[in-house]
């Protein structure tokens, strides 16, 4: 059976995608446990999400239009692969300035790698007459099948690479009075001389980052290779157009009028609140802190896991349930969750426990990042570029304001703020519904209005 164009350059940008972020996800979420000095790793993370900030402005709508979708996927995976170049030697120097090159293709990535979704979705929806939304919905739902995954594997990576080669902290009961909740910047250098600054080798450092560059680049040429260029028609006529760098940068800021738009602006920032806690957080503060660095891939993997299989699970249940009911479970979960950790003390013997919160956490995101994309594919078609260009600058405001306070105030005060963003965020997503649902009601209003008025004037002229 031959697998329809539409379809199959699906799930060839989603192996990409698999391949750049089996690199820069398992990079990720050791930062802040390996780059602990001065908090380098917690800064680089930020400056990563501050640079995409910007890139979101105005990169996006010049880049889709002027190269198209695929080679602007092709260019900002390359700025991707600088950062795995630049953790062969960790310092500020050159942590930071990749960082920074790795943010402005962050937003241009993203909104190209939406937008192709929504194109593909839309072309199969009217060549099988087929409801678009619903196609959306289960192309995001394969995309973050298959890209979700890249945790399993970059975070295995991690794991079994410092489990060879590292040695073990030391661990005793006051140590652990610093963990979980109770955890604040003020015992960094506790934490740090019994457990984070295990001893491992330079060598270590370089097969970890060359292995990880290796397959950011195979990802690079994947893509390069197999992806077909749907917009080329556009691209060619954008190309002879006098461009205007303020205009596009106007249109990403313009789209703010939509009031929908205003509203959806802090459910997309607890997207990025909620990512940036569990990569930067949860693993210092709980998992390095008390079973070592070497766990943090392990239990990563779950995260990993629970994402992929539920992104296709959710992408297929949304067809049948909507998307609210999907929303609120999330919300249900998270909520469940950050009490949880509020209240735990986390040892070492209660090592399934540590599994536990990163299966349920990649559960709940599945559906953030599975609906809340559709959601905006689905809200703004026609302005889908400036609509997503939104979704990655909110995103990253919240994962900079996570990044960048996380080395000065406790775990406690972390997860009280993403509680109560969490339950802002859903109430304003909670208006944003009802308005589309009045939107609706009254357009059925006025159909029904319309289709009484003819058959009244019909009755009338036959009595005459």
């Amino acid at each position: 059976m031959l697998i329809e164009k539409e379809t199959k350059n699906i799930i060839v940008v989603s192996f990409g995608f698999l391949l750049l972020f089996t690199a820069y996800g398992g990079l990720q979420t050791v930062q802040s446990s390996l780059n602990s000095d001065e908090g380098l790793g917690l800064a680089s993370l930020s400056v990563i999400y501050a640079a995409l900030i910007i890139s979101s402005m105005f990169l996006p709508p010049i880049m889709i239009k002027y190269f198209g979708c695929k080679w602007t996927i092709v260019m900002s995976m390359c700025c991707y692969v600088t950062f795995s170049i630049g953790n062969f030697y960790p310092t500020w120097y050159t942590l930071i300035p990749t960082a920074v090159i790795l943010g402005l293709g962050g937003a241009p990535l993203w909104s190209a790698k939406c937008t192709y979704l929504t194109i593909c979705g839309n072309r199969y929806a009217a060549k099988f007459n087929k409801v678009a939304a619903n196609v959306v919905n289960h192309y995001f739902g394969i995309f973050f099948l298959i890209f979700q995954s890249s945790a399993v594997w970059g975070n295995l990576m991690s794991s079994l690479i410092f489990q060879y080669t590292s040695s073990n902290g030391n661990i005793t009961d006051e140590h652990l009075s610093y963990c979980g909740a109770a955890n604040c910047p003020a015992y960094d250098s506790i934490i740090n001389e019994n457990v984070t600054q295990a001893s491992y080798p330079a060598s270590t450092i370089y097969l970890l980052s060359g292995i990880y560059t290796g397959v950011g680049i195979s990802g690079v040429i994947f893509v390069a290779i197999f992806l077909d260029q749907f917009d080329k028609k556009e691209v060619n006529e954008f190309k002879t157009q006098k461009i205007n760098v303020c205009t596009h940068f106007v249109a990403t800021l313009t789209h703010l009028k939509d009031k929908r738009q205003i509203l959806l602006i802090v459910m997309t920032m607890y997207s990025g609140f909620e990512q940036g806690f569990l990569a930067g957080d949860y693993t210092k503060a709980y998992i390095t802190c008390a079973l070592g660095i070497q766990y943090v891939g392990y239990c990563m993997i779950c995260f990993g896991a629970s994402n992929s299989i539920f992104s296709l699970t959710f992408g297929k249940l949304a067809k049948y349930t909507g998307r609210i009911p999907l929303f609120f479970f999330a919300t249900l979960v998270n909520l469940a969750s950050i009490i949880s950790m509020l209240l735990w003390k986390p040892h070492p013997d209660q090592l399934p426990v540590f599994f536990v919160f990163p299966l349920l956490w990649g559960m709940a995101d599945a559906v953030w990042q599975t609906q809340t994309n559709a959601l905006y594919g689905v809200l703004f078609l026609e302005h889908k570029e400036a609509a997503f260009a939104n979704y990655r600058l909110w995103e990253s405001v919240g994962f900079v304001i996570a990044f960048a306070y996380a080395n000065f105030i406790c775990i406690k005060i972390k997860l009280i703020i993403l509680l109560i963003v969490l339950l802002t965020g859903m109430i304003l997503y909670g208006v944003v519904e009802y308005l589309e649902y009045s939107k609706v009601r009254q357009e059925i209003d006025e159909k029904v209005h319309e289709s009484g008025s003819e058959t009244h004037t019909i009755i009338s002229e036959t009595k005459f």
